[in-house]
């Protein structure tokens, strides 16, 4: 297992601890600097009900931590590129900080938001964006409480 797999499936492992909702997706994100340490983690519904899981790991940090330059951000899900609860996106919020690299499980279905744009705005702004589909099934068994 690679750390990116490690470092997704543990995002995954995280999105376990979101509260219920029945509108709203269960995500983990991690962010881990370029000397593979752990800086900072989020989950869906973390901190209050409309906050999603890049945007609950990426409070906890300045915006300018220079740690983010080199990071990369493991989220269960493909960040969000619209949504109704917040002014900011996922993906706007971390085109405005200085991560370079973002891994997703699994791209954002249809159900609440439709065309999601995450990775074509994140690959359009100059982040690498990995995608790991061998984790997308567990991913998506973390939100079997929604009807997919």
């Amino acid at each position: 297992m690679t750390d990116d797999h490690a470092w997704l499936a543990l995002a995954i492992e995280i999105s376990g601890l979101c509260p219920p909702s029945a509108t709203a997706f269960n995500v983990g994100a991690v962010i881990v600097s370029a000397d593979g340490d752990e800086i900072s983690r989020g989950y869906s519904r973390e901190t209050d009900p409309h906050v999603h899981a890049e945007e609950s790991a990426l409070a906890k940090l300045a915006p300018d931590d220079p740690r983010l330059a080199g990071a990369t951000l493991y989220s269960s899900l493909e960040p969000c590129s619209e949504r109704r609860s917040r002014p900011r996106t996922c993906t706007r919020l971390i085109l405005d900080t200085s991560v370079p690299r973002v891994v997703i499980a699994w791209r954002e279905p249809d159900l609440f938001v439709t065309g999601c744009q995450g990775v074509e705005l994140l690959t359009g702004a100059g982040v690498e964006v990995v995608e790991i589909p061998a984790l997308a099934d567990a991913a998506r068994a973390a939100n079997a409480h929604l009807t997919l």
